[in-house]
């Protein structure tokens, strides 16, 4: 039991430098290749800081463990949307100026909604291609309307990646020994988590989606606390819609492909995907009036987050 707790720490301190230094490197490669700042802002950070979920739930569904991995993405869904919104308020109102906002929102929480609705009945490799489809959609969408422009998401991508010219041998260097950490430290996880649960006979379900998800959430909440303190607010919008795009979309295919189910813990299905559907529809609400989250309301995100906590995979 002591050599699993063990490794669940040392794997969530290993996971969450190794997937900050992902998105730092992915970030800078894609700016070093001369990719549009609003492309890397809406898309590049988003995907680098769901690689955890992404690493952490193909692994649990290949073996097996397909409800700790649906666990996974709920969890991580509901925590950007509460835990890491949460703080990030705390530390400074979320103001959103750019089109962040209008872009990403409907199309992050349609494919939340998406896969709500196709985990009522397990997760098929139709459903992964299903998932598959609407990820690629959306990119498609966030990208053409990329081409339009965005001056203050550019500018604060720009700060975000401090190098102008990054050399590319480096950062590909960074982002391919990040990648292989954060692989290594989603097995110890996972395996730690596992052992736990059976120990302390806790559902596979409830551990995916409390104690990975936080942990696979640490690298959004280590950028938007980054972000926060640069007011560098339409970034941490981008990011955690992004994230969340990224976890139902990617994740939930990967997951779907690696370890197709035909039926799911009832409470995962249930309760804890009804919560994720609901958060995401008061989080947008937050957004949308004056198109600010406040550090009142940053408050009611996070006492939310810790009342859901004990029924989600219950």
């Amino acid at each position: 039991m002591l050599l699993a707790i063990a490794g669940v720490l040392l794997g969530l301190l290993l996971l969450t430098y190794a997937a900050d230094q992902f998105v730092v490197g992915a970030a800078r490669v894609a700016a070093a290749l001369r990719i549009s700042t609003i492309v890397i802002g809406a898309v590049v950070i988003g995907f680098g800081t769901s690689a955890p979920e992404l690493v952490v739930s193909g692994l649990a569904a290949g073996r097996g463990q397909v409800d700790l991995a649906v666990g996974n993405i709920i969890g991580s869904n509901i925590a950007n949307l509460t835990l890491v919104l949460g703080v990030a308020a705390m530390v400074a109102p979320i103001v959103v100026r750019s089109s962040t906002l209008k872009r990403e929102a409907p199309l992050s929480l349609a494919a939340v909604v998406a896969f709500a609705l196709l985990i009522q009945g397990g997760l098929s490799v139709l459903d992964g291609a299903i998932l598959a489809i609407v990820l690629v959609g959306a990119l498609t969408v966030i990208i053409v309307a990329a081409r339009g422009g965005d001056p203050v998401l550019a500018n604060e991508v720009s700060e975000y990646l401090t190098e102008a010219k990054p050399p590319l041998r480096r950062e590909l260097t960074r982002t391919v020994l990040a990648l292989i950490a954060v692989i290594v430290a989603a097995q110890v996880l996972v395996v730690s988590a596992t052992d736990i649960a059976r120990t302390l006979g806790l559902a596979e379900g409830f551990v995916g989606v409390t104690i990975v998800a936080i942990g696979t959430s640490l690298p959004e909440l280590a950028t938007a606390v980054q972000a926060a303190r640069r007011r560098e607010t339409d970034l941490i919008i981008g990011n955690l819609l992004g994230s969340n795009l990224f976890n139902a979309g990617a994740v939930g295919s990967v997951v779907a492909f690696a370890g197709p189910s035909v039926a799911l813990d009832p409470s995962l299905a249930g309760l804890a995907a009804l919560l994720m559907v609901g958060i995401g529809v008061i989080a947008m609400i937050f957004m949308i009036s004056g198109t600010r989250v406040a550090r009142s309301e940053g408050i009611v995100l996070l006492v939310g987050y810790l009342v859901a906590l004990p029924f989600l995979g219950r």
